[in-house]
């Protein structure tokens, strides 16, 4: 049978045990108990007969064996003078047991009676003590058909001649035995099919009963609204703990996600209520001063103000951006090389550095350095880093972008000369809207978070260090390229 068609098959059966289509528990249960109380029905059913075989073997060979002992005693009694008596023979041949193969032998007459073709058992077989001797034997009929016998051989001393011995033998086929096996299978079959019938039964019974536990669990879901607390254990079946337990899971990944963006709306309502409120203010101010000198420096602390809601309204949309799951399949990894990607990104930062009094500077390898990348979100990665030290580093300062390769992979860093972190605040730095205390210079406190989940997605490692020149040190170490390839 094709795939195709036992495929066919299955979605026939599941059809049959789920009407409506959906997958039942229930039915499955019951469907993959039928199977192999079915199994064990016919593997019953073979060793019944294989037992009621046995049984009617040994009760067809003892007959036979009496019946040929019978035989030789009667004719051991006779003058045979190299024949048998017309009783004798009647006998054998129509005798109501259906015997219809028999050989009498004499050792002084030869043979007395019976086909030639039915061999006794040989002498090693068969005592001269009268003991019957059982074998299988085969005959070849006339028509040369071959005949499968069990046959059974006596010997025994002639009685009315003490020099001669007599040789009888008689043989049946195995018809017999197989109908009276088949006789017992028949009588046994309809007790062992109510007897499945009764287990199947008794199962459905208990599959019932035993589903019902799951009722005060589903009545205490059903209950709840927003409640994500945990099911517990108390009164779960052990059966479907993994299944409670990966629920507690994944309701304790959605508390941690909710509790994420409240925080996160409350830290955003904060950061930009500081430039609205400010905003009104020197709007006021103008309105109630109209002269020149006040509404031109209300209007540049408005330009302040805007221009620090319009970057942090940026640098939200960008940590969501990259918080976004669906980011991997818009914007799949390619292979990327540093020593090439990193210096064009920075090209494009050098007026920034000059307009902020920084020297930027780069240094890296002559030979490529391989990274699985996507390259937009390695520059937003970049400019955040950039950002972070043309803001604190502070004017005449020095920055050098560096690329290398570490024992654990491929990295990129941030290097400034500035007045740096103090080392109590470098584990935090990576947290949103936080800000080192003291810090004079405005600032959302987005940017190293925006770089810490950029690093997460690319399954990268960022780390905050002092720098050797005194100021911060920010590295991000990439994973090994899953492939390589040479620089053409």
């Amino acid at each position: 049978m094709s795939e195709r068609a036992r495929t066919q098959d299955a979605s026939w059966l599941y059809r049959m045990i789920e009407p409506d289509g959906r997958p039942s528990l229930r039915h499955r249960l019951l469907s993959s108990l039928l199977v192999p109380l079915m199994m064990l029905l016919a593997v019953e059913s073979l060793i019944t007969y294989g037992g009621a075989l046995i049984y009617s073997n040994h009760v067809h060979d003892r007959d036979l064996g009496d019946d040929a002992m019978t035989l030789a005693q009667m004719l051991s009694q006779e003058d045979l003078g190299g024949q048998i008596s017309p009783q004798a023979r009647f006998l054998l041949e129509y005798a109501p047991e259906g015997h219809n193969y028999f050989n009498v032998s004499s050792q002084k007459h030869g043979l007395l009676a019976g086909s030639a073709e039915l061999q006794p058992a040989p002498l090693s077989g068969a005592s001269s003590d009268g003991e019957p001797a059982l074998f299988t034997t085969t005959l070849v009929t006339p028509t040369q058909k071959f005949r499968e016998l069990r046959a059974a051989t006596v010997r025994i001393p002639n009685l009315q001649d003490p020099s001669d011995q007599l040789t009888v033998t008689m043989a049946e086929t195995f018809h017999d035995r197989h109908q009276r096996a088949r006789e017992i299978l028949l009588l046994s079959i309809p007790a062992q099919a109510l007897l499945i019938a009764s287990v199947f039964f008794l199962v459905l019974y208990g599959v019932r009963v035993g589903l019902r536990q799951l009722d005060p669990l589903t009545a205490r879901l059903a209950s709840r609204e927003h409640d994500l607390a945990p099911i517990g254990d108390a009164d779960v079946p052990v059966e479907i703990l993994p299944l409670t337990r990966t629920i507690d899971g994944l309701f304790a990944r959605q508390r941690g996600m909710l509790a994420l963006q409240d925080r996160f709306i409350a830290d955003a309502a904060h950061q930009l209520k500081t430039p609205l409120a400010g905003l009104r203010v020197h709007v006021e101010r103008a309105q109630a001063d109209p002269s020149k000198e006040t509404v031109t420096d209300a209007l540049q602390h408005i330009l302040r103000l805007t221009q620090r809601a319009s970057r942090t309204s940026s640098q939200l949309l960008a940590l969501t951006r990259a918080q976004s799951p669906d980011l991997n399949e818009t914007a799949p990894c390619v292979l990327l090389d540093l020593a090439q990607v990193i210096p064009e990104l920075l090209g494009v930062r050098v007026h920034d550095a000059i307009a902020a009094g920084v020297d930027l500077g780069y240094e890296g390898p002559a030979g490529p350095v391989w990274i699985d990348a996507d390259r937009l979100s390695l520059q937003e990665m970049l400019d955040n880093m950039i950002d972070n030290s043309l803001r604190y580093a502070g004017r005449g300062s020095i920055l050098t972008i560096g690329v290398s390769v570490l024992s654990e992979g491929p990295c990129v860093s941030v290097e400034d000369n500035g007045p740096g972190v103090p080392a109590a605040f470098l584990e935090r730095l990576g947290e949103r809207f936080f800000r080192v205390p003291g810090m004079t210079e405005e600032g959302t406190g987005l940017g190293l978070a925006i770089v810490q989940r950029i690093a997460q997605r690319h399954r990268a490692a960022v780390r905050f260090l002092n720098g050797s020149m005194g100021g911060l040190r920010v590295e991000v170490v990439f994973p090994p390229a899953r492939t390589t390839r040479s620089v053409s």
